[in-house]
């Protein structure tokens, strides 16, 4: 008897495959769409930092950024002295940010420093010099057309100058990478943006100005507006029973920006332990290393690190990189160097995943640590919400 031959069954998909195709179909079929919000115009105590600005994103839609717009006007008060662009310039127009989601969880709590510096490294935005108009070629004048960012220097004292500066605060990981994506369209469960201006924004001559705007002279800014922009995906599309249909893996994703204070006292030659918080991703870490805060010469180009190692907690080294090794991969990666003093570490291809390998840390080794010597740390990373509920807080 002739046997049958059995019927193809289609294989499961994976929940990665349906993950996957959900995406795939949302970046397709929604509409990217990008709307303003209220306009802040701060107070004298906001502008100065001492009170925060609270800004209510709509409840429409998969939230994938912030596009943040603050100007302002820089006032030099200083009696004798030229004011200055820092190192970090306008980047430290915030003192610090945070968003937090619809189930109150706060996904981003850093500086502007950070985000900032995060938008050059994953954009390979470079240094500001290859946009100067002088930068031509033969088909016309391309260059610094647009005042997108305007960061006034040198300006004496008794004088003010216009400023503005523009940031980008990611939700999810990427445009086409929605992990982490928050959806909005539900009316009971609101989210929340806060802005903190950076009440230091001037530093005066010979003082520390690593978390400064400007430096050499006293001064403050006033008529500070801020102006958000909520960038989504609408027109999601409903499952039978109603439902938005979305990513499940993506939305279960936290997509986490922090920012924390390294606490402990370095000492020349000693290794000095930044431990990366438990279950977790991490996508990259920056560092800021002060070897002196007591004047403004505490930063330099890596003279003052012997080196840095990624250690486990058996003490496993995975590697020793030298500083200017970690500069070579960053100028590969972002096509320019950093600030004096800044270390970007990047772990895109090969994230920490501190739920294999548990305790993880980041050794610094300097060569050069006086009183007061400190290291600023801004951490990108995922997790999901089940083991945030288990993990122990980034340390700071």
């Amino acid at each position: 008897m002739p046997t049958t031959a059995a019927p193809m069954v289609a294989p499961k998909m994976t929940p990665s495959q349906q993950n996957h195709m959900i995406r795939d179909l949302l970046l397709k079929k929604t509409i990217n769409r990008m709307i303003p919000l209220a306009v802040a115009n701060l107070s004298a105590s906001q502008a100065a930092g001492g009170a925060p600005v609270n800004i209510q994103p709509q409840a429409v839609g998969l939230l994938k950024k912030f596009i943040i717009e603050i100007t302002g006007t820089a006032n030099n008060t200083d009696a004798a002295n030229v004011a200055d662009l820092a190192d970090f310039g306008l980047a430290n127009l915030i003192g610090q940010i945070v968003f937090n989601d619809t189930q109150s969880y706060t996904r981003h709590q850093t500086t502007g420093w950070h985000i900032d510096s995060l938008f050059r490294a994953k954009h390979q935005w470079g240094a500001t010099t290859g946009l100067l108009s002088t930068a031509l070629v033969d088909s016309g004048v391309f260059g610094n057309n647009f005042e997108v960012v305007v960061a006034p220097t040198g300006f004496a004292h008794g004088t003010s100058q216009n400023f503005q500066m523009v940031f980008e605060l990611p939700i999810t990981y990427s445009d086409e990478d929605l992990s982490g994506g928050v959806y909005l369209g539900t009316l009971n469960s609101p989210s929340q943006l806060q802005i903190t201006m950076n009440p230091n924004p001037f530093a005066a001559a010979g003082a520390d100005s690593t978390l400064s705007c400007w430096k050499g002279a006293a001064g403050n800014i006033s008529n500070v507006s801020i102006k958000v922009y909520q960038v989504f995906l609408d027109q999601i599309p409903r499952t039978k029973s109603g439902a938005p249909l979305l990513p499940p893996l993506d939305m279960s994703t936290v997509y986490e920006l922090k920012n924390t204070t390294n606490q402990q006292a370095f000492q020349a030659g000693q290794d000095i332990p930044l431990s990366y918080g438990n279950l977790r991703r991490f996508m990259s870490t920056f560092l800021i290393y002060n070897h002196d805060p007591s004047a403004d010469a505490g930063r330099v180009g890596g003279t003052d690190i012997n080196d840095f190692k990624l250690q486990a907690a058996n003490f496993t080294n995975f590697w020793i990189k030298g500083p200017l090794e970690v500069a070579h991969e960053s100028r590969v990666l972002t096509k320019t160097d950093f600030p004096n003093g800044m270390y970007y570490h990047s772990h895109r291809k090969a994230p920490i995943n501190t739920f294999t390998y548990g305790n993880m840390q980041l050794i610094t080794n300097p060569i050069t640590a006086a009183a007061g010597a400190y290291a600023l740390i801004g951490w990108e990373d995922f997790s999901t919400v089940n083991a945030l509920l288990q993990a122990g807080s980034l340390a700071g």
